[in-house]
Order: C-alpha cells, then sequence, then structure tokens
C-alpha cells in the first residue's frame, strides 16, 4: 500500500513536471540568435562582381519595344549589368538574311542597329548569341516559341559562315574592333535539347559552332567566341575536347542552370514544376563546371552561366514571390569565384516565348513584371550593385560586408529558408499570399569603424516589404490593372528605407544593430560617412 501511494506522488510530479516544462516552453519561446562579427580594418579583397556582368531578355525584336528599353535603362541604372544576353538575333523577325532568286546571300542589319546603337547609348554591351537560324538559310521546317525561331541546321555551312563574319564585320565597322573585342559571341542556345532548341546531333552542333567560331575569328583574331550554350551544364568535357583536338577556337564555356527538381519546359506553367530541395542547387552545378574546366586541355578558358533562375518555366510563382529575392542572393554567394559571369534570365516580363501574356503577375521570369513594377528579385541585384568595392573578411555564409573608397559601410544580409511542402509544386504553393515565420534576432557588429558621424540607411525585402505580389493579393488579384492600381504597387513597394538615422561612432566602439528576422528576409545597411 505504502509503495503504491509513494509510486503515485511520484507518477503526479512527473506529469506535473512536464506539464510545467511544456506550459513554460509556451510562454517563454527559446529565440534563435544569428550574429556576424566583422573588422572594418580587415580586408578579404575586392569584391567579385561577377553577379552584375550580364543579365538577359527574351527576343532581340522584344528590344525594340520603347517600354522593354525603359526598363532596361533603368535596370541597368539601378544594377549595374554590363552585358545582356537575348535570343532570335538571326530570326526572321530581325530581318538579318534573305536570298535573291539565284540564291545569293541578302544581308541586312537595320533592325539589329537600331537595338545595339540602343544598347551602345546606356551603356551596355551585347553577349550576342548566334541563333536562330533565318527561314531562308534553315534546312527545315522545325520552330520553337510563339515567334517561331527556327532550330534547324543550315542547309549550307558556307552561307551560315558567310553571315556571322559579314555581321561581324558590319559590328567592326560600325562600333570598331576595339569595342567588339569586349564583346562575347556565343554559337546557339541549349542544343543538347533536342528537338527543342536543334534538330541535329552533337556533332551536327559542333560543325555549326566550328564554322561561326572561325567566321568571328577571321575578322579578329582577338574577338572571344564559345559556348556550347547548354541546358543542365551539358557538353562541357566534350566540347572542349572537340575544339582542343581539332584546333578550333574558343575562349569561354557557357552554360545554363534552373533551380527545379521536377517539371520541364513548360510554356504555360501547367507541368508542375518544382524547386530543388538540395541546398546546393545550381551552385553545385556552376562548382562542378568549374572543375571540368580545371581538369581539361584548357583549363583557363572562362566560365559564363548565360542563364539561370530559380525556375525554367515562364509561368512559375516563384517568379514573382519574395522567396526569390533571398534564393538569388543564396546561390549566388555559394558561386564564389567559379564564374566570370551568372545571367540571372531575365531583366523583364515582355518575354514572349509563349505568346504575349495576359495578366499582371504571371509568374514570369522578368525582375519587372510587364508595366514595370519591382518584384523582389529586382532589390537584391539593385542591393548587390550598391555595395562598396571592398568586401570585409566575414565568416558568416548568407552575407556581405564591405566599404568603399570613400569610408562607407554596407551590410547585405539574408535568410534563405525551404518552405515548399512536400508534394507541392510551384505554381500551387508561390501564388498564395505566404506570411514568413520568424525566425528570431540578427546582430551585426562590425568593430573598429572609424570615428564619425554616418548616415544609417536600413533596407528590406520580404513578405509585405518590397512585396509588389503581396500587394496585389491584397486588391483582389485583378486580371488588368488600372493605372492608379499600378501607381499604388509602385508606391507601396518602391524600395525606400524603412528606417533612416543619424549615428555617432566614437572611442572604438563597435557599430552594432539588431533586427528581428523572418523567413526569406533580406536586409540591406547603408552606413554612409558624413
Amino acid at each position: 500500500m505504502q509503495k503504491n501511494i509513494w509510486l503515485l506522488v511520484f507518477l503526479l510530479f512527473s506529469f506535473s513536471g512536464r506539464l510545467t516544462a511544456q506550459d513554460s516552453k509556451k510562454k517563454r519561446p527559446i529565440i534563435q540568435e544569428r550574429i556576424i562579427n566583422a573588422d572594418f580594418g580587415q580586408a578579404a579583397g575586392k569584391l567579385n562582381t561577377m553577379f552584375k556582368e550580364c543579365v538577359g531578355a527574351g527576343r532581340a525584336n522584344e528590344g525594340l519595344r520603347a517600354d522593354w528599353q525603359q526598363q532596361l535603362a533603368y535596370v541597368k541604372k539601378e544594377c549595374g549589368f554590363r552585358y545582356i544576353r537575348m535570343h532570335g538575333l538571326l530570326t526572321d523577325d530581325m530581318a538579318v538574311y534573305t536570298e535573291d532568286n539565284k540564291g545569293n546571300p541578302q544581308y541586312n542589319y537595320m533592325y539589329v542597329d537600331v537595338l545595339f546603337d540602343f544598347l551602345h547609348s546606356i551603356g551596355i554591351k551585347p553577349f550576342v548569341e548566334l541563333g536562330f537560324m533565318p527561314g531562308r538559310l534553315a534546312s527545315g521546317n522545325t520552330t520553337i516559341f510563339w515567334w517561331r525561331g527556327n532550330v534547324t541546321p543550315p542547309k549550307d555551312y558556307e552561307k551560315w559562315a558567310g553571315l556571322v563574319k559579314n555581321l561581324t564585320e558590319h559590328f567592326t565597322e560600325r562600333y570598331g574592333a576595339d569595342e567588339v573585342k569586349t564583346w562575347y559571341f556565343e554559337v546557339w542556345n541549349e542544343p543538347n535539347l533536342s528537338p527543342g532548341f536543334w534538330t541535329g546531333t552533337q556533332e551536327d552542333y559542333f560543325k555549326l559552332y566550328k564554322y561561326a567560331a572561325q567566321a568571328v575569328k577571321s575578322v579578329n583574331k582577338a574577338y572571344r567566341v564559345g559556348g556550347p550554350g547548354t541546358a543542365g551544364a551539358a557538353w562541357e568535357p566534350e566540347m572542349i575536347e572537340y575544339c582542343h583536338k581539332n584546333n578550333v577556337p574558343i575562349d569561354f564555356i557557357s552554360t545554363h542552370a534552373y533551380g527545379v527538381g521536377q517539371g520541364f519546359l513548360d510554356e504555360y506553367g501547367q507541368g508542375g514544376t518544382v524547386l530543388d530541395k538540395n541546398p546546393m542547387s545550381v551552385s553545385k552545378e556552376v562548382l562542378q563546371s568549374r572543375k571540368e574546366i580545371a581538369e581539361s586541355a584548357m583549363p583557363n578558358l572562362e566560365l559564363h552561366y548565360t542563364e539561370w533562375s530559380s525556375s525554367y518555366t515562364p509561368a512559375d510563382a516563384i517568379h514573382d514571390s519574395y522567396h526569390s529575392a533571398a534564393y538569388v542572393l543564396q546561390k549566388l554567394k555559394q558561386v564564389g569565384n567559379a564564374a566570370n559571369s551568372m545571367s540571372y534570365w531575365v531583366f523583364t516580363d515582355i518575354f514572349e516565348e509563349p505568346g504575349p501574356r495576359y495578366t499582371p503577375f504571371h509568374g514570369g521570369f522578368g525582375m519587372l513584371n510587364t508595366q514595370g513594377i519591382n518584384k523582389p528579385v529586382f532589390y537584391s541585384y539593385q542591393f548587390l550593385n550598391r555595395l562598396g568595392d571592398i568586401e570585409l573578411v566575414n565568416k558568416d555564409q548568407a552575407s556581405w560586408l564591405c566599404k568603399d573608397s570613400s569610408g562607407n559601410l554596407q551590410a547585405l544580409v539574408w535568410d534563405y529558408t525551404y518552405t515548399l511542402p512536400d508534394s507541392t509544386n510551384n505554381q500551387q504553393y508561390y501564388n498564395r499570399d505566404l506570411p514568413s515565420k520568424p525566425k528570431g534576432k540578427l546582430k551585426i557588429n562590425i568593430a573598429n569603424v572609424p570615428d564619425g558621424n554616418y548616415a544609417l540607411e536600413m533596407y528590406k525585402v520580404g513578405y509585405r516589404d518590397n512585396d509588389a505580389y503581396s500587394t496585389y493579393l491584397s486588391i483582389g488579384k485583378p486580371s488588368q490593372l488600372s493605372k492608379q492600381q499600378v501607381e499604388q504597387i509602385k508606391r507601396q513597394n518602391d524600395g525606400s528605407p524603412f528606417s533612416k538615422e543619424i549615428i555617432t561612432i566614437k572611442d572604438g566602439h563597435a557599430f552594432s544593430k539588431a533586427l528581428d528576422l523572418r523567413e526569406n528576409d533580406v536586409f540591406f545597411l547603408n552606413m554612409i560617412k558624413l
């Protein structure tokens, strides 16, 4: 009996203790703390700006539109991109090539000149993609996209080479050899996706490349040419081996990567792409590409990822979501120095591979929507462009800390959290209102900041912070936006700082700032020395 009483007391106390512990946890949740420590005086070196070397656009003919040109000038100014790459330079809607009734080639560059003159006027250089095949030069009728880019090999490789040579000569005459030496010429787009972008074999592509590369180099040996522009980092060792063994000129390897683990090229977003769970998605491919080049017979080739994004579908809601802002920064940080450029695909939703789109937010690739509304990912690139040119020593894996020659200090910090539930695809998930969960406290400490007064500006991107899509949902997700609604969404997501203050650093005290951090938040702190 006594034993039973003591057992009952023990069980009561144990049960009471568990309740108290659980209740305590409910009342006092554990607050995570992420601390970033750095020293103003400890520089890691010059900031690698490969992230703004190049950006993508849909096709050349879209570049003749006034709104496209206005948006590109804006993105160039705010994000600092040096090059732009696009499809369709040689496609029939650019009126580049035809033949007379005797089969003699006829060249015309009026449309190309309008486009390239505009690029030159705003200080952005072309990353020239040579494709697709002009109809009169094509060996077949197979096309891709609403605008019908012909993806067949040339009927005559000598005429193909003649077109490339004549075009390169035209560029040289119009812009000067010194300028064209700074460009890149990339032969074709994703020839490993057959019959999608190329109806020939790998051998046929190598032949196409050989004729094009030799044609470019025949104009000026210093001009840079490369490929294979494949999807999924394919054909890289084979490309290098072919060029090395056959003495075919090549200056760089180019390829593409997207962060989806399931799906296919789906113009209308009905296939159900799924964001890859692998924390090194995209970046692992870039690192592997660099390794393949380093181990090849041509280890000094440049590496350009001429397309990349979270998803290769132009109807994927993740492109509109605030999640993309942190995703892009995470991948670029992981890539490090492996690539010479990472060209985000693309800068604008003025993009007509599946034809004109009918809604203002449809999961388009762009950093801006069709009406020029900044998406969250735009601000990631704007913040990157505002970093100083000297990077500080920093062990944190999701931030850049920088300074410049004027003594200004910048901190770009983010959280990347994969939140996509199992058995759910991007189109079902990222098109919802998705409140972010708390991740605890973020503390930034920077020692040995020079004494003085600083203007501290703090910017944020995240759920309902410079998050145009959430604003769009809050006004009822209209299929068309009025002029007033466009202005409202732009005004509420204009990238203004959420905090501005004057701070004083003196007596050797460190700069310190604590912030509440949520899933997939991005913070940019700019300290301007007064």
